[in-house]
């Protein structure tokens, strides 16, 4: 059996995301196997245009990327407040989000950036270069994912992936 995960790491300005498929464990021997990386990118919007048309591009391209993904489930993380007109934009772009997955009906979990640090590295403390080895490690890879939002939204999805391996044995 297999699952297919989407991370989203939130954001006005950058929405990353990133797509893994895993594996259950019987599938293979080989543990290298068991999560493989599919895709990873962003949607952007700039802030020369208004507000309300980059929420509109958020949906729309949102839309398109669960439409050509298909994910089993979505993972996202959960806003962190930091600076509030910061966190109120994003909000925003938060909502138009949950709008997308709720037409779509997926399921989705959420996790803060000190769970996903953990869940990576170990410790909730974890520099973003530590998650983004981290990410690298797990996917295998022999660079990290760029930009920053991407390697982001694939450590949400991995995030997901530790947390929920139940959903593979059944």
């Amino acid at each position: 059996m297999k699952i297919k995960i989407l991370g989203l790491d939130p954001g006005i300005a950058i929405l990353g995301f990133g797509t893994i498929v895993c594996h259950n464990t019987s599938d293979s021997k080989n543990p290298a196997d068991l999560v493989k990386l599919e895709d990873f990118g962003v949607i952007e919007t700039t802030t020369k245009t208004n507000f309300s048309d980059r929420l509109c591009t958020i949906y729309d391209d949102l839309h398109s990327l669960v439409d050509e993904i298909q994910p089993d489930l979505v993972a996202i993380e959960k806003l962190f407040f930091y600076r509030m007109s910061h966190t109120i934009t994003v909000a925003q772009a938060r909502g138009v989000l949950m709008l997308v997955l709720g037409q779509a009906s997926l399921p989705y979990v959420e996790f803060t950036p000190p769970e996903i640090k953990k869940a990576l590295t170990g410790y909730g403390n974890a520099s973003k270069l530590e998650v983004q080895e981290a990410v690298a490690r797990e996917l295998s890879l022999d660079f990290i994912p760029r930009p920053d939002d991407a390697a982001d939204g694939l450590a949400v999805a991995l995030t997901a992936w530790f947390h929920h391996e139940a959903l593979l044995t059944t």
